[in-house]
């Protein structure tokens, strides 16, 4: 112990902790692994430390066997007179839809294959191959887009006018599909005059009618 810890009362560090018996063995002993008690994963997921399937989701412990499907019908579909045409329709909404692309998509090709004619034969035949497709695809560009959109508008008008006169006359027929194309053509034309109106009716009337007279025969 020096002066300076014996002036203030400081004990020595030696003198404070207790010496250590060096000698102690160490008592741990490991336990052997036995391969025999190990567990399988069959018996793991058997086991009782997994929860429940059931407590996890309500819908996880139902017996498919006695399970009752909850079965949604699909809406009516419509019941007037005559409604009945290649695709099952529940009113006029399904109407105006399959009837206005189809005549869309229709009057599309119609208007390609127009084009594609035109294109080849306002190319002279001693063209580049170049020219030529050039001539062909502004054709087509111009004519298809231009039937395909007009044919489009006319079938919608034309659906829309359809079921409304279908619905106050409690059915459809050849005089509903007649009478609906010729105002659906006038009112397409009713901007140039009389006489485009007139024929524009004509025109889209006597469509109408072949595919009413069409639809009846088929269907």
């Amino acid at each position: 112990m020096s002066i300076w810890d014996s002036l203030t009362g400081r004990k020595s560090s030696s003198s404070s902790s207790s010496a250590t018996p060096q000698d102690d063995a160490d008592t741990f002993q490991p336990t052997a692994f036995d391969p025999s008690t190990a567990q399988d994963v069959s018996s793991f997921l058997s086991g009782p430390s997994l929860p429940d399937p059931s407590q996890l989701h309500p819908l996880a412990g139902l017996n498919q066997q006695t399970l009752d499907y909850l079965t949604l019908e699909d809406s009516a579909l419509s019941d007037l007179p005559g409604a009945q045409s290649a695709l099952p329709s529940r009113g006029w909404s399904d109407d105006l839809c399959y009837g206005t692309g189809v005549t869309y998509l229709t009057g599309l090709s119609l208007g390609g294959a127009w084009g594609l004619a035109e294109g080849l034969n306002r190319s002279p035949a001693s063209a580049p191959p170049k020219l030529r497709l050039n001539s062909v695809l502004n054709a087509v560009t111009r004519r298809g887009p231009f039937l395909g959109n007009s044919a489009g508008v006319v079938a919608m008008v034309y659906n829309i006018i359809n079921s409304v006169i279908g619905h106050y006359r409690g059915k459809h027929d050849s005089a509903n599909s007649v009478l609906a194309g010729a105002i659906s053509g006038m009112i397409f034309k009713s901007t140039r005059g009389i006489k485009p109106m007139m024929i524009s009716g004509g025109i889209v009337a006597s469509a109408a009618g072949a595919w009413a007279v069409a639809r009846k025969a088929l269907f």
